[in-house]
């Protein structure tokens, strides 16, 4: 059975975005740009709710357009040519080899991780990665601290019941950013 991995960037305060929405303070040093890179080969699909898809579709189709910047030459292509999936009740359609999912959420996802491939990544956002981890759907959990405190914001999981989880892994990258790498407590 395919797992899900939830991939997501936290301040040190425990926000995925700023006050204001803001996401431009991730540290996406060489060291965390490569493990990212290494990550991608475990993966073949990406999942997305309907915030995180608005956000990486408007970036990810043409980053690697006059760019220096290493990582969007890289994943740019690959962003393009991996399939990916959007939880929503309002989107419709989508572009970009990209199909939408709505209606019952525990039905949808079972039914992929039933299907044959690699594991599936959902990369950051709160309201689907809430709901997976609600519904015990998350395998893994790849949370990256960044050396930011952002005073407010989306925080990581908003009233979510409690759960735990088992760490597996911890790594630093650029001497920079911390990944903490969980699993779902038995």
């Amino acid at each position: 059975m395919r797992k899900i991995i939830y991939w997501v960037h936290v301040s040190l305060d425990g926000h995925i975005s700023g006050p204001n929405g803001e996401f431009d303070w991730p540290v996406f040093g060489p060291e965390l740009a490569r493990y990212s890179h290494e990550e991608n080969d475990r993966v073949d699909t990406f999942l997305y709710g309907r915030a995180v898809w608005d956000l990486m579709s408007s970036y990810w189709p043409t980053a690697d357009e006059d760019t220096t910047e290493e990582h969007a030459r890289y994943f740019a292509p690959i962003w393009r040519a991996t399939p990916k999936v959007v939880f929503s009740r309002t989107l419709t359609r989508a572009d970009w080899n990209t199909r939408v999912v709505g209606g019952d959420l525990d039905a949808a996802v079972t039914a992929l991780k039933a299907e044959p491939g690699k594991d599936m990544q959902l990369t950051g956002g709160t309201g689907v990665a809430a709901a997976l981890a609600e519904l015990d759907l998350i395998d893994e959990y790849q949370v990256v601290v960044h050396p930011v405190v952002l005073g407010g914001g989306k925080q990581l999981f908003p009233l979510v019941p409690r759960f735990t989880l088992r760490l597996t892994e911890t790594r630093t990258f650029d001497n920079q950013t911390v990944l903490l790498r969980y699993e779902r407590a038995a």
